[in-house]
């Protein structure tokens, strides 16, 4: 059990076995759970059904598998209405992926991640792993340098140390020293790449979205693959990514969007 599950006590605990049961994506069984649970058999299944009984989880009999419940889904919603970028944003992002004709990504900064928050599609030609509700390093993607290049020093130093720097790619950097490089050359020119960096033939064009007060709240991208864009044919769109930012930005602003 990790320090910070210990230290919130019951309730952190219950809230753990919940991201365990959503990290499947799927329905799960009790014995898969248990497999991978910091808990014994007997403390898992009574956080287990106490979650069921508060409609937190969904307990299906006919297969013994574990999910999502009504009550949870009601409060993501809820937080996604008043604490996520998308609903604020989504006319933009919408307009602009039928202007570029590829894929917008909306995202957030996350414990040194990156959330993804919204996506929009103008085909079915090309596939990423950006989806909504996932997660995806800022040390490898377009948003999230867009992102790191532009919070406060401190924030940026302790988001650097969150960083596992795994090399996904020949590409992806793999080291704090050299992304800082990189990230410097962000802060010049407004605007960050994934050189195909999390994955072998995606790559984007992400730019920071920030208030009027210079604080940042987030990032979009655009991204295609390789097999239809060159880096250079995406920086094309610069202009209209980083206009859209600021529009998103605005608005976020008018509308005292939270920290």
């Amino acid at each position: 059990m990790n320090k910070q599950t210990g230290a919130d006590g019951t309730v952190g605990k219950a809230l753990s076995v919940l991201d365990a049961v959503a990290a499947y994506g799927r329905p799960v069984k009790f014995a898969d759970l248990l497999e991978n649970s910091p808990f014994p058999k007997a403390t898992l299944y009574r956080f287990l059904r106490t979650l069921v009984s508060q409609n937190m989880l969904r307990f299906d009999e006919s297969d013994g598998t574990y999910s999502p419940g009504l009550r949870l889904v009601k409060l993501a919603h809820a937080a996604w209405k008043t604490t996520s970028l998308a609903p604020l944003a989504r006319s933009y992002v919408v307009q602009l992926a039928q202007q570029v004709g590829e894929a917008v990504h909306l995202a957030q900064f996350e414990s040194g991640q990156v959330l993804f928050v919204d996506k929009r599609k103008s085909n079915d030609r090309f596939e990423t792993l950006a989806q909504v509700g996932n997660v995806a390093p800022a040390y490898c993607t377009g948003v999230g340098k867009a992102m790191l290049a532009f919070i406060a020093p401190k924030r940026l130093q302790l988001a650097l140390s969150q960083q596992a720097f795994h090399p996904y790619t020949p590409s992806t950097h793999c080291s704090a020293a050299s992304l800082e490089a990189e990230l410097e050359q962000v802060r010049k020119d407004g605007i960050a790449f994934d050189r195909e960096e999390h994955e072998q033939g995606i790559i984007s064009i992400a730019a920071p979205i920030m208030t009027s007060e210079g604080r940042v709240i987030g990032a979009i991208s655009i991204a295609t693959s390789t097999a239809r864009k060159s880096l250079s044919e995406l920086e094309e769109f610069k202009p209209v990514l980083l206009q859209t930012a600021e529009q998103i930005g605005r608005e976020a602003t008018s509308w005292q969007f939270p920290t």
